[in-house]
C-alpha cells in the first residue's frame, strides 16, 4: 500500500511520487532492474550534454521548463541511491573493509562539465520567469548547486556497486571524497518535505523534488573530489553506500550469487470464440422470483483530491500535464479519497440501504460484495460486513471481483440468489484506489474512492420487478485481459492502465451490447427495440472522452447518456450506482425511470442490466468522515491467539 497523507496545510501529498521504492523482492536481475529504471528516471530525463545544448540554442522558453530538465537530470543521476542505497559519510580508517553490505560508488570523471554548467547559468539569467521569480530563483540555487558540483558521469552508474574489499583490490576505482564534513549539514525533514506549499502547482512538485535532491548530498559539494580507492589516507572522508532495505541487499545476493529467475507463466492460448453467442438474461421471463430495489445509498471518499492536486505530487517520470489537460484528456476535474479503509465506505453504504429500505439483519438473505480493491481475505469483507451489521446467518456473505463491472456482475448474483432464498438480497460495491495507485500517473489521474449499497428483494406476487435484463461477460484476447493490473511488479506494484488495450476491449463491448439490445423486443410490448424503451443510459464512467466516442460509434448519441465522472473520477465497481445516486439528487432522473447500464474493466469483464430505478428508493448521502471511524479506539480483541486455541479448533 502506498497512502497518501493531509499535510498541515490540508493539501494531498503522496509520498511514494517523491520517494519511489520498487518492490525488490519481485525482481529477479540486473536486467529486470534496469527496465524500471530506464523507465522511473531515465526516459524523461535529459542528459547534460541535451541540456547544454538546449540551452545554448535557446530552446528553453522560461526558467520552469529549465529547473524541471535540471532535476529529471539529477534524479537520472541518483536513479540508483535513490532506490537501493542510502550515502554515509564515514572516515576511511572506520570503513569495514569485510562485510558483503558495505558498497563504495564506481564513478566516471563528468566530462566537458564546465561548459555544460557555464550554459546553464547564463541561459537561466536570461529567461523569464514562468511564474513566481522569487520561488524560482531559489528553486534554481538550490537545483543549480548540486548541477555545478557534479563531479562523475551519470550514464555508466552500475546497479549493484563494488564491495569495499572489491574496490580495494583494484585500488583504482574511484569514490567521493569530502574536503569536510559536518554531520549536521542542514537537510529538510520528511515532515518539512510534505509540507512544502506553492500556490502554483507545478511548483509545489518542483520544491519537493528539489528538497529531496539536496538530501542526496548533505556536505559542501563544492570541496568533493574523485579520488582512487589507493590514494585514501586513513583521516579521509569517504561516502560508503549501505542498502536501503533488506529486500534491497536480499536482491544484490540473489544477483551476485547467480540465482535463478523464478518461473514465468506460459504464453496464453490464442481466444477462440464461443460455440454460440451467451445470450442476455431476460429476468421477467425466466425467472419466478422477480427482483425489486428497494434502496440505493452511497458512500464517496471525504477527502477531494483535484487535478491540481495531481499535479502538485508530479512525480519525475511523468510527463508534463495541466490541471486543465487532465480534465480534457479524461473528463475528471476532481476524484474523492477516504483516510479510512475500505470496509469504512462499505459500512457506510451498506447501513444506510437497510435504513432505507427498513430491514432488519435477521430479514438478510445473503450479502455480496464487489470489489478489485480489497486487501481483506480472512474473513471475506462480505462475511465481515454480515457480522458487523448483525446478521447471524446468512444463504451466504461473499466476495466478487469483477473490476468495473462489479455492479452488473453483483446483480446478476443477486437475481439469481433471489431464486433460492427469497428474501431480500444486500448488494456492496466499494472502491479505495488511492493508496494502490503509487507513481502511475495514469491511475492516479483517474481512480478515486467511493461505495454503494442496494438492497434486492422479491416484488410482491403477481407484480413487475424493477430488473428486465441481465449480461455479463469476461476474456479476450490476453493483451484486452491484462490491460489493468493490480498489483503490477513492473510499476511497483501499483495499479497499471493500458489505454489502448482498455479502448480496444470497450468498443467490443459496447458494440455487441447495444446489438444485443437491438435484436431484444420492448419489454412492455411497444413499438422497437429494448434500446429504444431506454430513458437513459448511465455508463461505467472510466474515461468520459472515451466513453463518449466509443457509445456514439456504436450508435449512442451522448444527449441519452449522464456522467458524474468529473466530480468522483472512476470508482470502478461502485461507479455505476453511484452516478445513479447523483443522476437522482441532480434531478436528471426525477421519475421512475428504464436505465441502461454498461460496465467494463479490468480482465476484460463487461456487464449491463436494463433496469428500472425509482427516485424514492435513493438515500440522502451523509457527509464527513464514514461512521466507523468516528467510533473512536477499536476494542481489545475478546481473546489471543495461541497454540491452545489453535488444538481447540482443530485438534482431536
Amino acid at each position: 500500500m502506498k497512502p497518501f497523507v493531509v499535510n498541515s496545510h490540508r493539501r494531498l501529498v503522496f509520498p511514494s511520487n517523491f520517494f519511489p521504492e520498487p518492490d525488490f523482492s519481485s525482481i529477479d536481475t540486473v536486467e529486470d532492474l534496469a527496465a524500471i529504471v530506464r523507465r522511473d528516471f531515465e526516459v524523461k530525463a535529459p542528459t547534460g550534454s541535451e541540456i547544454r545544448e538546449r540551452a545554448e540554442s535557446g530552446g528553453y522558453a522560461n526558467r520552469y521548463e529549465l529547473l524541471r530538465d535540471l532535476g529529471l537530470h539529477l534524479f537520472w543521476m541518483n536513479r540508483y541511491v535513490i532506490t537501493m542505497y542510502e550515502k554515509r559519510p564515514t572516515r576511511w580508517r572506520d570503513v569495514p573493509r569485510r562485510r558483503d553490505d558495505i558498497f563504495l560508488p564506481a564513478l566516471t570523471p563528468w566530462e566537458d562539465g564546465e561548459r555544460k554548467v557555464a550554459a546553464v547559468e547564463s541561459c537561466y539569467r536570461q529567461l523569464p520567469a514562468a511564474w513566481a521569480p522569487e520561488v524560482e530563483h531559489e528553486l534554481f540555487r538550490m537545483l543549480f548547486d548540486v548541477f555545478r558540483h557534479k563531479r562523475h558521469h551519470a550514464t555508466d552508474l552500475p546497479a549493484i556497486k563494488p564491495t569495499v574489499a572489491e574496490a580495494v583490490a583494484t585500488g583504482s576505482q574511484l569514490v567521493y571524497r569530502l574536503g569536510s564534513f559536518e554531520p549536521d549539514y542542514p537537510r529538510f525533514s520528511l515532515g518539512e518535505i510534505l509540507d512544502c506549499h506553492e500556490s502554483v502547482p507545478e511548483l509545489e512538485a518542483l520544491r519537493r523534488w528539489t528538497m529531496t535532491l539536496h538530501n542526496q548530498y548533505p556536505w559542501d559539494r563544492s570541496d568533493t573530489r574523485l579520488t582512487p580507492v589507493g590514494a585514501l589516507k586513513p583521516d579521509d572522508v569517504v561516502v560508503v553506500y549501505q542498502p536501503r532495505t533488506a529486500d534491497v541487499l536480499d536482491f544484490i545476493r540473489r544477483v551476485k550469487n547467480g540465482a535463478p529467475r523464478r518461473p514465468r507463466i506460459p504464453p496464453a492460448a490464442p481466444p477462440r470464440r464461443p460455440l454460440d453467442p451467451l445470450a442476455p438474461v431476460q429476468v421477467r421471463s425466466q425467472f419466478a422470483v422477480q427482483p425489486r430495489i428497494e434502496s440505493l445509498a452511497v458512500r464517496r471518499g471525504e477527502i477531494l483530491c483535484t487535478n491540481d492536486d495531481i499535479i502538485r505530487n508530479s512525480a519525475s517520470n511523468w510527463s508534463p500535464m495541466s490541471a486543465a489537460e487532465i480534465a480534457a484528456k479524461t473528463g475528471i476535474e476532481s476524484r474523492c479519497y477516504t483516510e479510512g479503509g475500505l470496509e469504512h465506505l462499505a459500512l457506510d453504504a451498506a447501513a444506510s440501504a437497510l435504513d432505507r429500505a427498513d430491514r432488519s439483519p435477521e430479514e438478510m438473505g445473503a450479502v455480496i460484495f464487489c470489489t478489485c480493491t480489497n486487501t481483506r481475505l480472512l474473513p471475506s469483507a462480505a462475511t465481515w460486513l454480515s457480522g458487523q451489521l448483525g446478521m447471524f446467518q446468512t444463504h451466504t456473505s461473499v466476495d466478487l471481483v469483477a473490476a468495473c463491472a462489479g455492479f452488473p456482475y453483483g446483480l446478476v448474483d443477486a437475481v439469481r440468489i433471489l431464486q433460492e432464498v427469497r428474501r431480500p438480497i444486500l448488494l456492496v460495491c466499494a472502491e479505495k484506489f488511492s493508496d494502490k495507485v503509487g507513481s502511475v500517473r495514469t491511475s492516479r489521474m483517474i481512480f478515486g474512492d467511493g461505495a454503494a449499497a442496494l438492497v434486492v428483494a422479491p416484488a410482491p406476487d403477481g407484480a413487475d420487478g424493477d430488473v428486465d435484463v441481465l449480461q455479463t461477460y469476461a476474456s479476450g484476447p490476453e493483451s484486452q485481459v491484462n490491460s489493468i493490473i493490480w498489483p503490477n511488479v513492473e510499476f511497483g506494484c501499483d495499479i497499471t492502465v493500458y489505454g489502448p488495450e482498455v479502448k480496444a476491449l470497450v468498443k467490443r463491448y459496447l458494440e455487441q451490447m447495444i446489438g444485443e439490445l437491438q435484436a431484444l423486443p420492448h419489454p412492455d410490448g411497444g413499438a422497437g427495440s429494448l434500446v429504444d424503451a431506454v430513458d437513459l443510459i448511465i455508463p461505467h464512467q472510466a474515461n468520459k472522452r472515451m466513453v463518449i466516442d466509443l457509445a456514439e460509434q456504436a450508435g449512442i448519441g451522448r444527449d441519452r447518456m449522464y456522467f458524474n465522472i468529473a466530480r468522483v473520477g472512476n470508482t470502478s465497481a461502485a461507479s455505476i450506482p453511484l452516478a445513479i445516486h447523483d443522476a437522482v439528487r441532480e434531478g436528471v432522473l426525477s421519475a421512475p425511470t428504464r436505465v441502461f447500464t454498461p460496465g467494463f474493466g479490468a480482465g476484460a469483464v463487461a456487464g449491463y442490466a436494463v433496469l428500472r430505478i425509482d427516485p424514492a428508493v435513493v438515500a440522502p448521502e451523509r457527509t464527513g468522515p464514514p461512521l466507523a471511524m468516528d467510533a473512536g479506539p477499536l476494542p481489545a480483541p475478546p481473546h489471543t491467539s495461541s497454540s491452545a486455541d489453535v488444538e481447540a479448533a482443530f485438534g482431536g
